[in-house]
């Protein structure tokens, strides 16, 4: 997916979960307040003092007229739009090999109690599909969730009955940057995700993941990369 109308600017500071203060460098130098497309704590980027990227609203009237979509941390861009991954997800499932050519994708589909991601249907093949985005990165492992997530643990548990009931059914991280050797999961910040997640692989969910090409315009699944339990 690509983005239009960037900025680069200067973290400032985040007011709450939504809204963060930015410098500007760009045609509107100076102090602005940005929508934060990301309700993760996100406390390793959202530094004062780290370059990040904005998009301009095409609507001008907007309360706030820039959303806050990369973060530099070190040498790595780090794509922080949390709407994003869906998207780069549904681009790469055509070319990811997982269906043949002629599969049909839809969105937001029901199962029991949950609506996931992805739906993807080919001959005789029913396959549900939930992506999460992952931003936190320590010592070259990308790890999900950043902040507990009961919603995510529904989320995989629903996957195994989707499993049982003879669907396919596929969690997929897609990490926001590149530079990442594997995925686990963020046992430290809540075991019950780490948990669903073994049952879920031990029940039949395959577990994927992704990283990213990430530039200030563009975030495009890239190579695929292992999932570690344990």
């Amino acid at each position: 997916m690509r983005y239009k109308r960037m900025e680069r600017g200067i973290f400032q500071e985040r007011l709450n979960r939504f809204v963060a203060h930015v410098r500007l460098d760009g045609p509107a130098e100076g102090s602005t307040v940005c929508h934060v497309k990301n309700t993760g704590r996100c406390r390793e980027l959202f530094v004062p003092g780290a370059e990040v990227w904005v998009q301009r609203a095409e609507n001008p009237a907007r309360k706030t007229l820039y959303d806050l979509i990369c973060v530099r941390k070190g040498e790595q861009l780090i794509n922080v739009d949390s709407q994003a991954p869906n998207r780069v997800a549904e681009e790469w499932l055509p070319r990811s090999g997982l269906f043949p050519e002629n599969v049909q994708i839809r969105r937001e589909v029901r199962f029991a109690h949950s609506r996931f991601d992805l739906y993807a249907e080919a001959g005789e093949r029913r396959a549900f599909l939930e992506v999460k985005g992952v931003t936190l990165e320590e010592e070259g492992i990308a790890r999900f969730p950043d902040a507990p997530t009961e919603r995510g643990v529904r989320h995989v548990e629903e996957l195994i009955q989707c499993r049982k009931s003879g669907c396919e059914a596929y969690l997929l991280f897609v990490v926001q940057m590149k530079g990442i050797r594997a995925v686990a999961p963020n046992d430290r910040t809540h075991p019950a995700f780490g948990e669903a997640l073994r049952r879920a692989s031990a029940e039949g969910v395959r577990l994927l993941a992704v990283d990213c090409y990430v530039t200030p315009e563009e975030l495009l699944a890239d190579q695929t990369l292992p999932v570690i339990l344990r």
